[in-house]
């Protein structure tokens, strides 16, 4: 720390930290040296006497510095229970989200994983734009007798159990139970560690019908609802990825790697007779179909870890898409 400034940096905090550099004002710290330099507001300071320049000078000096140190001590008592205060919310940001993994990890298994994550995707697909309707907000809670959600109690029945257990800590919604779930489950079965922010808003209604994409659509058809819902066709095609967990043909249920992108290459539909024929949804032999989709199908099975790090980035796009967050998140 100097006259001329300080430096404060913000390296534990929950973003990238930075560095900033507060400079004082160039008279604060300047030495006079041509004479009287004084303005109507310092009078006291001025001579028109040569002899006294030197003693000018001195207060002058004397007064800048005061003023320095004043302003340093002004800046650091604003600044520093700042920095502590954000440290504080970060750390108890990162205590809360730990707490629910453990829970989490205690209730999840390999073989509920599939489950686990097809509930985050039916929770948070129903998102649309135009309408700002749907999407990350819990509301699944209330829509699971929806034809489309069969299945889907058993899933939110354990994560339930999980989030009982929370609560006896801290309150925490079901659709921040619901992201962190689905990033577990990932995790779990080999996949990529995703980061999930706490502070989402449940919804107390259930969301409109009919906004989840079909799983008879053509790439077409699945292209525009992905569209409508903030996604674009490489986003498509990477969260389509999520259906290599499960028991949909698409290599191990319990493995996340990149082997649904590897067995639609494959179209193995296309033989005859056998199991084969019931690999994948009609939707996941669609996209096989399409040029567009083909050219990231092809990627992400030759490199497992490209498809990891955009199924990453579109998992954390989409349980944030429609949520309405906490003021202090």
């Amino acid at each position: 720390m100097s006259m001329t400034g300080f430096d404060l940096s913000f390296r534990h905090l929950c973003s990238p930290y930075t560095t900033l550099r507060f400079e004082f004002p160039t008279q604060t710290r300047r030495k006079i040296q041509y004479g009287c330099t004084c303005t109507a507001g310092r009078p006291a300071l001025c001579s028109t006497s040569a002899s006294s320049t030197a003693v000018s000078d001195s207060n002058e000096n004397h007064v800048g510095t005061s003023y320095g140190r004043r302003t340093m001590i002004s800046m650091i008592t604003i600044l520093f229970p700042l920095h502590r205060s954000m440290q504080h919310s970060c750390a108890n940001a990162a205590d809360d989200l730990l707490l629910l993994q453990e829970e989490i990890r205690k209730v999840l298994t390999k073989g509920k994983a599939a489950g686990v994550l097809r509930l985050v995707f039916h929770d948070a697909g129903t998102y649309e734009i135009d309408e700002n309707s749907g999407g990350m907000n819990g509301s699944i809670s209330y829509e699971l007798d929806r034809p489309e959600n069969k299945g889907l109690k058993k899933s939110l029945k354990i994560l339930l159990e999980a989030k009982k257990t929370v609560d006896e800590t801290i309150t925490v919604s079901m659709s921040d139970v619901i992201a962190v779930a689905g990033a577990e489950a990932v995790s779990l079965c080999g996949g990529p560690k995703i980061p999930v922010q706490l502070g989402r808003l449940d919804s107390m209604v259930p969301d409109p019908e009919g906004k989840l994409p079909e799983e008879t659509l053509d790439a077409i058809g699945l292209k525009q609802s992905f569209k409508r819902k903030g996604f674009s066709t490489q986003e498509l095609v990477a969260l389509s990825g999520a259906h290599t967990l499960g028991s949909k043909g698409f290599g191990s249920p319990i493995i996340f790697d990149n082997s649904y992108y590897k067995v639609l290459l494959e179209k193995p539909w296309l033989s005859s007779g056998g199991m084969t024929s019931m690999v994948g949804l009609p939707s996941d032999r669609a996209l096989i179909e399409d040029d567009e989709c083909l050219r990231w199908i092809s990627k992400y099975a030759d490199d497992q870890d490209l498809f990891f790090e955009d199924f990453k980035n579109a998992y954390i796009k989409l349980v944030n898409s429609g949520a309405k967050w906490k003021r202090n998140s």
